[in-house]
């Protein structure tokens, strides 16, 4: 097998980067803090991680990450590419990240270390089957064959009895939304139970559908333990539900690809704690490396966040990992993008403009049930503001025709 996986990441070091990009690859394949006697150059050539370049860039000037070591003042920085042989560990995510991540975060000589971004062979496309469903399937099962699908979360969070969530989907079915999720702090509590979720909800949803011909998507939160999650995603497609979600972070990766490979629905993907391993600037894992692995282990909508979120990344950031989650990967592993975290009506102009398409999916929670005449409103106001994006029309002008914006505008714009 001579195929390698090319790593990419940001460095400072007080060491030469040189240096520092070997210690890398060493402590990630053949090498310790010794050469050691069977560690010939034959088994090296073969199995080492090796330096593809090294790209030296000014330095952030952050206080160097706890535990480094080395003068500060001699800190340089840099992009360094590592290739990893693949016959070390085989086309196997779990292993993959030992490789790529593993001790590196650790390395005293670094005050700075994060993964930017990975190359992977074509024996990953070989192994991971990828998303099911994806944008055509999305689309297809909640009859939105064009423009943007308008979803929300249930809100409030948590709290509501079965009953009262079923009073909930009913306003929003009516009013016409594409796409409902459990908020991902709501589990499978005894306060209000998956399985008394779904009695509740399904038979409003397979009414709706009687009368209308649609049937929106409700994302059940399934996430728990693997055995429990997998009993979860059949409660809900006996129940006749059409898509599950599950907390990539939570679970794990090879559980997300676990539950692909049973799974008979879309599997919604929250990205719930990523910020733990990706917020800070100096350590941890870039989304660009980190929705590549989402997308081979299988899920059809993955969260990027949305402009003007309530959350740490910028918009130049969410526009960044928006574009990332739409680029082919190995010839495909086609997810949804979902836009989420503070959106609004008004925000459809600026994000059609800066993206450029209507294949997402724009959660709106607050905007919607914090409308101030009700979640019909919210979502008309949703709707309304899309078309006037996707057809060049302002969106004052489509506001003044539209009661239901123009009081979102009111509301939220302030």
């Amino acid at each position: 097998m001579t195929d390698t996986v090319i790593a990419t990441y940001w460095v400072e070091s007080a060491l030469p980067l040189q240096r520092a990009a070997e210690q890398m690859a060493g402590e990630q394949s053949t090498g310790t803090f010794i050469r050691v006697a069977r560690e010939t150059d034959e088994l090296r050539a073969r199995f080492a991680a090796q330096v593809v370049s090294i790209e030296e860039r000014e330095p952030s000037g952050r206080q160097p990450l706890p535990g480094a070591t080395g003068d500060p003042a001699a800190i340089r920085g840099g992009l360094v590419r590592l290739a990893f042989p693949l016959d070390n560990f085989g086309p196997s995510i779990p292993n993959l990240q030992a490789a790529v991540a593993g001790n590196l975060f650790e390395m005293r000589d670094f005050a700075s270390i994060k993964l930017m971004d990975l190359d992977l062979p074509r024996p990953f496309a070989d192994r991971y089957p990828g998303p099911a469903f994806g944008l055509e399937g999305t689309r297809r099962l909640m009859g939105r064959d064009t423009g943007v699908m308008i979803g929300t979360i249930v809100k409030p969070s948590i709290g509501l009895s079965p009953e009262e969530l079923a009073e909930v989907v009913a306003e929003l079915v009516e009013a016409g939304i594409d796409f409902i999720k459990d908020d991902e702090l709501q589990a499978n509590g005894p306060h209000s139970p998956l399985r008394d979720r779904v009695a509740a909800v399904m038979p409003v949803l397979k009414a709706h559908a009687d009368r209308t011909g649609r049937m929106p998507l409700y994302a059940f939160n399934i996430t728990d333990d693997l055995d429990i999650m997998r009993r979860n995603h059949d409660l809900v497609l006996e129940a006749g539900g059409t898509c599950v979600m599950a907390c990539i972070n939570m679970v794990g990766l090879a559980g997300v690809d676990w539950l692909r490979r049973h799974s008979q629905l879309p599997i919604h993907g929250h990205r719930a704690m990523f910020g733990a391993v990706s917020r800070s600037p100096q350590v941890g894992i870039h989304f660009r490396a980190w929705q590549k692995l989402a997308r081979l282990v299988g899920v059809d909508h993955l969260h990027t966040n949305g402009l003007h979120n309530k959350f740490y990344e910028s918009d130049d950031e969410v526009l960044a990992a928006i574009a990332a989650v739409r680029e082919p990967l190995l010839g495909g592993y086609g997810v949804v993008p979902v836009l989420s975290s503070g959106q609004w009506a008004g925000l459809a102009h600026e994000t059609y403009a800066a993206v450029g398409t209507t294949d997402l999916l724009t959660l709106a929670g607050g905007g919607i049930h914090g409308h101030p005449d009700g979640v019909a409103a919210g979502v008309a106001s949703m709707r309304e503001a899309w078309d006037a994006a996707e057809h060049g029309e302002p969106l004052a002008e489509r506001a003044s025709k539209v009661p239901a914006l123009s009081r979102a505008i009111e509301t939220f714009g302030r």
